[in-house]
C-alpha cells in the first residue's frame, strides 16, 4: 500500500507541476480522453474541452503559481484513487496581482499502467 500512495503523490506531483509549466502539451497526457472537469466557471468533457478550458486559464493568468495542499485519499486501489484537497493559486490577471483559493477532488484511473485524471472538481 506505501507503493501505491507513492504513485499517487507522485502523479499529483506530476499534475502541479505541468500546470505550474503553463503548457497545455504538458497538462493534456495526465488527462484521460473521456475525463469531465467540473470548474466554477462551467463543465468540460473530454479532453479537447478540458485542455482548451485550461489553456484559456493559462492566457488570463499571467505568471501563475498553483499549489495543492492537504491531500486526503479518499479512495486508493491498483486502477482507481479519489482525493480531496485544498488549492491556491496566485498570478497577474489585467496587469493586476490576483489570488484564489479553493478546494478540489479528483478522481484518478490507472490505464495501461499509467495513472489519468478522469475527473476533476474545483470549487472557491
Amino acid at each position: 500500500m506505501a507503493e501505491l500512495a507513492t504513485e499517487l503523490t507522485s502523479f499529483m506531483a506530476r499534475y502541479e507541476q505541468a500546470n505550474n509549466s503553463h503548457d497545455i502539451d504538458r497538462v493534456a497526457p495526465l488527462i484521460a480522453q473521456d475525463a469531465t472537469y467540473w470548474f466554477s466557471d462551467g463543465s468540460y468533457d473530454g479532453v479537447t474541452a478540458i485542455t482548451a478550458a485550461i489553456d484559456r486559464t493559462f492566457a488570463a493568468i499571467r505568471d501563475e503559481v498553483y499549489q495543492i495542499t492537504g491531500i486526503e485519499w479518499i479512495v486508493r486501489t491498483r486502477d482507481i484513487a479519489v482525493c480531496r484537497y485544498h488549492f491556491f493559486w496566485e498570478g497577474m490577471v489585467d496587469g493586476k496581482p490576483r489570488t484564489g483559493r479553493g478546494r478540489g477532488t479528483n478522481v484518478i484511473v490507472k490505464r495501461d499502467g499509467v495513472w489519468k485524471m478522469l475527473h476533476e472538481h474545483l470549487s472557491s
